[in-house]
C-alpha cells in the first residue's frame, strides 16, 4: 500500500525548482499557480536567496505549489494519482497540498487558502519574537515535561526521537541552555513559533475564507496531522486544517495510522527528504523514496507500479 505524504515549512531550498521547470508544461502550471497565489513563484523557486524564501508568506504558497507540479508530473492526472494511492497526508503546510492530491480541494482552492494562512501567520509571527528548535533524542515523555517547564510548546511531535518545540526567542535560549537529558537542541530557520497560541489570531481569518471554499469528500483515505485519523469528510478537514495553525502536528501517529493502514511504500513530494527520514527509522522495512528532481521519477514510477493499487 502507497502513501504519498507532502513536507512542511523549512523544507525548501534556493533554486529546487529550477530542474522541474524544464519538463514541459511545467513553467505555464506554475504561473497559473503564481496567478492565484499573488506571488512570482517561479522566481522565488529559483533565483531567490535562503532568506526571501524563508519568509512564511512566501515558503508555504511555495511548498504547497511545488508538491502539485511534482504530483501532476508523477502521476499524469488527479484520478490517476488517487487510484494508485492508499493514503495522502502532509505535515504542517503539507497537509494543504494532501487535501489537493486527495479532491478535498481544487488546485487553485488550495493555493487561495495557502497564501492567505501564509500571510495571517506571518502577521501573528510578527507580533512577538518567536521561533521553533527541533529537540533530539532523550525519552519523548521526558522532553516534553522540559518542554512545558520552560513555557515551551511540543509543536510537532514527528516520531523517531524528533520533537520540536516553539515559543518566544527567550525560552527557546533557555532550552539551548538547558537541554532535556540525552537530548540534542537545534535552531530550526523558521519565522515564528507556528502551531502554538503565538498563531491563535490566524485562525479568525482562515476560518472565513473557509466558509467560501467548495469542498469535496476524499477520494481516498486522509491521515490528518491533528490525532493522526483517517478523516472522511472534506468539511472536518478544512476545519482541521483552520485549527491546525495553532494546534500541534502529531506526525507520530500519523506514521502509526499508515503501519495501521498496512503501507509498503511511502513517496515524498518535492523537496522531499524530512518525512522519508522519519519514516526510516519509525517504518522500518518500509520502501521510501523522496522526491527532489525529475531524475527521481523514473524510480517513483516504479514503486507506484510496485506498491500502488490496481484498479
Amino acid at each position: 500500500m502507497l502513501v504519498l505524504v507532502a513536507p512542511g515549512q523549512g523544507a525548501q531550498a534556493p533554486g529546487f525548482l529550477n530542474p522541474w521547470l524544464e519538463l514541459p508544461g511545467v513553467a505555464d502550471r506554475l504561473a497559473g499557480l503564481s496567478s492565484t497565489a499573488g506571488l512570482d513563484l517561479a522566481h522565488f523557486g529559483t533565483k531567490a536567496e535562503a532568506e526571501e524564501i524563508r519568509d512564511t508568506a512566501v515558503a508555504q504558497p511555495l511548498l504547497v505549489a511545488a508538491g502539485l507540479l511534482a504530483a501532476e508530473q508523477l502521476f499524469g492526472d488527479p484520478a490517476a494519482a488517487r487510484s494508485a494511492l492508499g493514503a495522502v497526508a502532509g505535515h504542517s503546510v503539507g497537509e494543504i497540498t494532501a487535501a489537493a492530491v486527495g479532491g478535498v480541494l481544487s488546485a487553485e482552492a488550495a493555493m487561495s487558502f495557502v497564501r492567505t494562512r501564509s500571510t495571517a501567520m506571518a502577521q501573528a509571527a510578527a507580533v512577538a519574537e518567536t521561533g521553533m528548535s527541533a529537540v533530539l533524542g532523550g525519552d519523548p515523555d521526558v522532553v516534553v515535561a522540559h518542554l512545558e517547564n520552560l513555557g515551551l510548546t511540543p509543536a510537532n511531535i514527528n516520531g523517531a526521537g524528533q520533537i520540536v518545540a516553539a515559543g518566544t526567542m527567550k525560552q527557546l535560549a533557555e532550552l539551548t541552555s538547558d537541554k532535556p537529558e540525552k537530548a540534542r537542541v537545534i535552531p530550526l530557520k523558521v519565522a515564528g513559533a507556528f502551531h502554538t497560541h503565538h498563531m491563535t489570531p490566524a485562525m479568525a481569518v482562515l476560518d472565513e475564507l473557509a466558509q467560501t471554499l467548495a469542498v469535496s469528500d476524499p477520494a481516498l483515505p486522509y491521515v490528518s496531522n491533528t490525532d493522526g485519523t483517517v478523516v472522511a469528510s472534506g468539511a472536518e478537514i478544512v476545519s482541521r486544517l483552520v485549527s491546525q495553525v495553532s494546534n500541534p502536528v502529531r506526525w507520530d501517529l500519523c506514521m502509526e495510522t499508515f503501519k495501521e493502514l498496512g503501507v509498503t511504500a511511502i513517496i515524498e513530494l518535492v523537496p522531499g527528504g524530512t518525512l522519508v527520514g522519519l519514516a526510516k527509522r519509525a517504518l522500518p522495512g518500509v520502501a521510501t523514496l523522496a522526491l527532489k528532481t525529475p531524475d527521481d521519477l523514473e524510480a517513483a514510477r516504479a514503486i507506484v507500479a510496485e506498491h500502488g493499487t490496481q484498479e
